[in-house]
């Protein structure tokens, strides 16, 4: 259905063409689930932009062609592509909320791709709309026909985004990182949706992701990607199980998984001893009854419903479930951005929860208590150079001379890995593992007792994940600080922490040390959370002692 001939694109920057995609290969036929993995900056989404001719402005196809049910995709005029675009090849982007008009019903929206390919009239467009969302399993789809994406939470977002992409029965679909941002079970029930509706409709699907686990487990085959490279391809329990190119074995080896420890994460050349960190008896925070309660539109909803729990000193405590489970509002509560309805939140015997979260900031408890935010694009400010983002807790709380800052600035800098050559540059111009280390650096830079990771590398590559992971773990061994660990992935979480709190509908459904409650789970929603956890095949792992060298760091 699909085939790519020798495929090359060039981007046109200040330095002169850079080659985002060389000469790839690939094809993709009728009814087939293939994978593209690879990280960041490996030109998975370049290659399905190119096909689809929705390149930036800077990019275009310099050499090799793209045939699709026997059409020239490179030669086709704008307009015939418009047609081929949403009727025949159909793509999911990574942001739901981004790809959505945010001032437009998801109705209107559905209907706008529907009458645009005359799937529908004016006249029959909104009852094929609601259909389109009843399709992708929307509860009460008549009622969310109506709701602007604001509305609605990630995954429900996502769902309306596949709806779009499903509305007029294209015959390709393209999915990039559509999971991204998304909880573990959400997750599953998104790509098993993907899935059903492609085997109903005989629909071949192109799934870009830089999570291994899940194009295994969702893909018939699976190219591996690497500097605008294919450099490996085939069937998943093949090419996981006797992976030639050091690249494809180098991800599978930092790919988190049981038995595994921390350090095992990283190239072998890059391992060093794991200094152990000493966990005092005497708690740190106990939070005692804490409650949250919203109006919602049928009366009071509790965000937290009356939870309990001690972090002791020097303890990383993990806080794992779903989204909407009352994760982040508990952690936003301790960090006293946001005041409790009810509860205690005692730190050092301090009650925290008593002080108006809008009088914190000018607190002397301020600096013991900071957070590392999910996204580390959104938490910098695009107008601040890195050196000025680590700086602004210096000269906002301690209020310290501009020497001690740069000083400081470079020692948290050093502390991080972050080189000095990047200090001046803007978020735009750094990688996500940079921006997560600028964030950490900010972070620790008042020298926090207790640091609050809010899923700090949810979106980042497994690589450059097992690095920013063992980065955390040095740091608490050696600045002595006290971790809450907010996650849906119990694999890094069994890493990284020592315990374990599991919420559901805001209460606490089950706590333990991290060995047991993921070796024998009793509740439920931990069953439920370890089992839509997609895995490599474990015949993956018989080897990951391999020598990586050779390979980008």
């Amino acid at each position: 259905m699909l085939d790519l001939s020798n495929l090359r694109v060039t981007f046109t920057t200040r330095k002169g063409p850079v080659a985002a995609v060389r000469d790839v290969s690939l094809h993709v036929a009728k009814g087939e689930a293939l994978g593209i993995v690879g990280e960041s900056g490996s030109g998975k989404s370049v290659t399905c932009y190119a096909l689809m001719r929705i390149l930036d402005r800077g990019g275009r196809i310099t050499a090799g062609g793209v045939s699709y049910s026997g059409i020239d995709l490179c030669a086709a005029s704008d307009r015939d592509m418009q047609d081929i675009r949403g009727r025949e090849i159909s793509m999911i982007f990574q942001n739901p909320r981004a790809a959505l008009n945010p001032i437009r019903t998801v109705g209107a929206q559905i209907e706008d791709v529907l009458r645009r390919h005359a799937q529908a009239t004016r006249q029959d467009a909104r009852e094929k709309a609601i259909e389109a969302l009843k399709m992708v399993r929307i509860k009460d789809a008549e009622a969310r026909y109506h709701a602007y994406p604001f509305e609605l939470s990630g995954g429900m977002c996502q769902r309306v985004v596949i709806a779009i992409a499903l509305a007029c029965n294209p015959r390709l679909l393209i999915a990039d990182e559509p999971t991204t941002g998304l909880d573990i079970t959400t997750q599953k029930t998104v790509m098993d949706l993907i899935r059903d509706l492609s085997v109903e409709r005989g629909m071949s699907s192109v799934l870009i992701t830089h999570d291994l686990g899940l194009a295994a487990e969702y893909c018939d085959r699976i190219v591996v990607m690497k500097d605008g490279e294919l450099v490996e391809e085939g069937a998943p329990g093949q090419l996981f199980s006797a992976a030639r190119h050091p690249y494809t074995r180098r991800l599978i080896a930092a790919t988190p998984r049981q038995g595994a420890t921390i350090r095992d994460l990283l190239p072998v050349e890059a391992r060093g001893p794991l200094r152990k960190t000493d966990t005092e008896g005497a708690p740190l925070v106990q939070v005692r009854d804490l409650v949250k309660t919203y109006e919602g539109k049928s009366g009071p909803v509790r965000a937290v419903d009356g939870i309990s729990f001690d972090i002791p000193k020097g303890a990383s405590l993990a806080l794992v479930g779903e989204s909407g489970c009352g994760k982040s509002t508990t952690s936003s509560m301790l960090t006293r951005l946001l005041d409790p309805t009810s509860g205690r939140i005692l730190f050092e015997g301090d009650d925290l929860g008593a002080i108006p979260a809008r009088d914190f900031a000018r607190n002397p408890r301020r600096r013991d208590i900071q957070m590392v935010f999910q996204d580390a694009t959104d938490s910098l400010n695009p107008r601040h150079t890195a050196a000025q983002s680590i700086a602004a807790p210096l000269s906002g709380i301690l209020r310290i001379s501009r020497a001690e800052v740069r000083k400081r600035v470079d020692e948290l800098a050093e502390q991080v890995g972050l080189p000095h050559s990047l200090l001046h540059r803007f978020p735009h111009q750094l990688s996500g593992g940079q921006k997560a280390r600028v964030g950490i650096a900010r972070a620790i830079a008042v020298q926090p007792k207790l640091l609050i990771l809010d899923e700090p590398t949810a979106a980042l590559d497994v690589s450059i994940q097992a690095v920013v992971l063992n980065l955390l773990a040095d740091l608490r061994a050696e600045l002595g600080m006290t971790y809450l660990f907010v996650s849906h992935d119990l694999q890094v979480v069994r890493m990284l922490c020592d315990h374990v709190l599991v919420m559901q509908g805001g209460k606490i459904v089950e706590e333990g040390s991290c060995e047991a409650v993921m070796t024998t789970p009793t509740h439920p929603m931990t069953q439920a959370l370890l089992a839509a956890t997609p895995r490599l095949p474990e015949t993956a792992f018989q080897d990951t002692t391999m020598n990586t060298q050779g390979v980008a760091q």
